[in-house]
């Protein structure tokens, strides 16, 4: 029988995920865990509290404060962050008036892009706004971020881009703006700014090689907001984390988000010809990082241990409902993974004892039965079910043509490569004996 309190808090990542993300977004986690219950309620919002104390959100801070001590009074340091936070807003507020006027002017600013004059030498010369007002505007929108008002700081920042000519700051406001994205829920614009980054990182010369490793790693946690919220998540995060630059990213620096990919593959159904390669490198990665999820293909697909990966799914279930990305995902996964297992285990028998299998399933032998009738149609195998003997029987499968074709020239290449170096050499022998 699991512990489910203790094994939700060994497989809880929050504490690893934390040093690729931005604090805001640690926010709707630390709500999350404290919700499951994962974790003793103090004890995340301690964890939040510390968090929030290093943002313009001091409010926020005081509130859970208050809350957790049970008290009306706050520690001095917190009034005079408080004071700190209020005398920047008012001093930014004056410098960047100015700007700010003129591109909360939505007509104005409409009708510049028109004529394609919403540019710094423009506005420089029509409205005298200089390059200063420019950098005050993005020191404005970091600071109304940091406040926690993430529209605002989406709007700023992309007059900001618009305006800007210089690179380091325009990379810097690609993240504030995905940050902000996804703090406010627009998950499209978010997956533009994705792809924004994406191309940003790999076209900024002089990066460093490690800071790049770095920065995708970055991209790819950042990503797993989307895995849940936009419509075709799965197969962005899938796309994105199977990139051979960003695999290797995760092979080096984050072996852990091969539980995100391998539930991204798993409830995807057109993906699950890259199961075979998912696996592979999970086997690779066991030493670094594992988890039941990934276990469970292991069992399935490497060790063929059909009863040790059917026993994995209640630690999965566990897992997925104890992840913050995951937790919508636990139904899919728990379908497809049934649905895999049992493909897989028919493709070996002739024939299964239908109660032997509901019980497995943990189902009646009725709605088993039922389930069962959709799992054969929808894997497209070639068996009947025998109701008098309760028997699930099983025609030889025929090999799949395209399959034996990839099989027989999987060493097509390395072999034509021996052959052509073996022929190389006999010439090269026989020139030195002529």
């Amino acid at each position: 029988m699991l512990n489910e309190s203790s094994d939700a808090q060994k497989y809880d990542l929050t504490h690893t995920l934390a040093p690729y993300m931005d604090r805001h977004m640690l926010m709707p986690l630390f709500d999350f865990l404290k919700d499951k219950g994962i974790h003793p309620a103090d004890e995340v919002d301690r964890a939040k509290l510390q968090v929030l104390f290093r943002t313009n959100m001091v409010d926020s801070a005081m509130d859970i404060y208050m809350a957790l001590h049970n008290t009306k009074e706050v520690p001095l340091n917190m009034t005079n962050r408080r004071e700190e936070v209020v005398e920047a807003m008012q001093q930014l507020n004056t410098e960047v008036k100015p700007i700010l006027d003129l591109v909360q002017d939505a007509e104005l600013v409409a009708q510049l892009q028109k004529e394609k004059s919403f540019n710094s030498a423009f506005l420089f010369e029509k409205y005298k706004i200089t390059a200063q007002h420019i950098r005050t505007l993005h020191r404005y929108a970091k600071f109304m971020y940091d406040c926690g008002d993430y529209a605002a700081a989406s709007f700023l920042l992309t007059s900001f881009k618009a305006l800007n000519a210089n690179p380091d700051d325009a990379f810097s406001a690609l993240w504030g703006k995905l940050a902000s994205e996804i703090l406010t829920g627009n998950w499209d614009q978010a997956l533009d700014e994705i792809n924004t980054l994406k191309e940003a990182i790999e076209s900024r010369g002089g990066t460093p090689a490690s800071m790049q490793m770095q920065q995708r790693s970055w991209l790819m946690h950042w990503s797993l907001f989307l895995l849940g919220n936009h419509p075709n998540g799965r197969n962005i995060v899938a796309d994105l984390f199977f990139s051979d630059r960003y695999m290797n990213a995760i092979q080096t620096a984050c072996p852990h988000l091969l539980r995100y990919l391998a539930v991204a593959v798993m409830t995807t159904p057109r993906r699950r010809g890259a199961i075979k390669d998912l696996v592979r490198i999970i086997a690779i990665e066991r030493s670094h990082y594992s988890d039941p999820v990934l276990l469970f293909l292991e069992d399935l697909y490497k060790n063929a241990d059909f009863e040790t990966a059917q026993q994995r799914l209640q630690e999965c279930a566990l897992v997925l409902d104890g992840d913050f990305f995951l937790s919508n995902s636990e139904q899919d996964f728990m379908k497809s993974a049934r649905l895999y297992l049992f493909e897989n285990y028919c493709r070996i028998h002739e024939r299964i004892d239908l109660s032997m299998l509901a019980k497995k399933l943990n189902m009646e032998q009725i709605a088993a039965e039922k389930w069962i009738v959709k799992m054969v149609s929808d894997a497209q195998l070639k068996a009947k079910i025998d109701s008098q003997s309760g028997h699930v029987i099983l025609g030889v499968q025929p090999p799949d043509v395209y399959q034996q074709v990839i099989e027989k020239t999987k060493g097509l290449s390395f072999r034509s490569y021996v052959l052509a170096q073996n022929i190389e050499k006999r010439g090269s022998a026989q020139v030195q004996t002529q």
